[in-house]
């Protein structure tokens, strides 16, 4: 058995240009055939979106000249994996763990065996995890878990995200399109990412992992984002018809009643958050930054606002969305390769990383500790 786990290195991918938010619709394509009246909605409200995201750019694999997609779900693991490798000094044929978190997927075989195939890994463990938000941290637990047993000694743990493909004007049934169809549309954009995690005896200069929690809160919570595609294959065409390969999610005016728990007025995130701390008993004192991988300005602030309660101060927070937009599962990944490749660190220094997701209310944690 192996006593640590280290982070060896971090790689984020992300496709095409910079596009400013108040371009968002333009680029992806108007809905001219939905309702006029929902059309005259989505131009009135997208200022207000990038009021409560505060988001200045997002990136997509959609190319709005050709209509088509410049990058998949496949590209831009294989793109972010490959960074990250080189970032560990290592090479792919040394991977002998692959684990892909992302939010759903319809290919078969799974993407883990693909990302394997594309970087000529002959022979790996490998597992692919579909739980949209949570997925990668629930990756990293599950490699942290793996490495630390000694049945594995390096692990790559990947995720890539592309929202695009749900949003373009061609993805709609735009006649059943309603505003929770479409309200993700500022939400989310397109990212890879991914970190490569190593087993030592003992510990050197660099980041380990020492706490990760998966939990879920949904069991007496009705979901707040989904599909209403049926728990197995359907025909295509009747799905498109009845818009049920939709993305939805609750508008604002309802997400408060959806995300607070009933018992003490918290959100499920504060709650999820304490559940942690206190379970794997968790000193904040070395708190250096801490992660809220939420999309939403408004909310991240407001969470920020319930954890000073728990000691976290408002100067810990750190955010890469405002420059990156919010790519989904990836995000958390690609937020602390963004940190550790801008920020400075002291020995001891800790960064923790937590994220509220809400098709079921999936909470999930991780932290790194630097030694010198």
């Amino acid at each position: 058995m192996w006593k640590n786990v280290r982070l060896a290195g971090t790689g984020s991918y992300l496709p095409g240009q910079p596009i400013k938010f108040d371009q968002i619709n333009d680029y992806l394509g108007q809905l001219t055939k939905a309702p006029v009246k929902l059309q005259k909605w989505i131009e009135k409200v997208q200022p207000l979106m990038a009021e409560m995201l505060g988001v200045e750019y997002v990136y997509y694999a959609f190319n709005n000249k050709t209509r088509t997609f410049d990058d998949d779900n496949l590209s831009l693991s294989v793109k972010a994996a490959k960074l990250a490798l080189e970032d560990a000094g290592m090479e792919a044929k040394d991977i002998d763990l692959l684990i892909y978190g992302g939010n759903y997927s319809e290919q078969m075989p799974a993407i883990s065996t693909r990302i394997q195939e594309e970087l000529a890994i002959e022979i790996c463990g490998e597992f692919h995890i579909h739980a949209n938000c949570t997925s990668v941290y629930k990756a990293i637990k599950l490699a942290h878990t793996y490495l630390q047993t000694g049945e594995y000694k390096n692990a790559l743990v990947v995720s890539s995200c592309v929202s695009s493909s749900f949003f373009v004007p061609e993805f709609y049934n735009q006649e059943k399109v309603t505003k929770e169809d479409i309200f993700l549309r500022w939400y989310l954009c397109d990212g890879g990412g991914a970190f490569v995690l190593t087993a030592d005896d003992e510990k050197k200069k660099g980041f380990y992992l020492e706490n990760t929690y998966i939990e879920s809160a949904g069991g007496k919570k009705k979901s707040a984002m989904g599909n209403r595609l049926p728990y197995h294959w359907n025909n295509p065409l009747k799905n498109y018809e009845e818009g049920a390969h939709h993305i939805r999610q609750v508008y604002l005016n309802q997400m408060e009643d959806f995300a607070h728990t009933e018992s003490n007025g918290k959100t499920i995130f504060y709650n999820a958050l304490k559940r942690m701390l206190a379970l794997q008993n968790i000193d904040l004192t070395p708190l250096k930054y801490f992660v809220i991988n939420m999309p939403s300005k408004s909310v991240r602030e407001h969470i920020m606002q319930e954890c000073t309660e728990l000691g976290i101060g408002l100067d810990k927070f750190y955010s890469a969305v405002e420059q990156i937009g919010y790519p989904g599962p990836p995000a958390a990944i690609m937020s602390i390769d963004y940190l550790l490749k801008n920020r400075s660190f002291e020995n001891g220094d800790l960064i923790f990383s937590f994220v509220m997701e809400v098709s079921k209310f999936m909470q999930a944690g991780f932290t790194l500790k630097y030694v010198e």
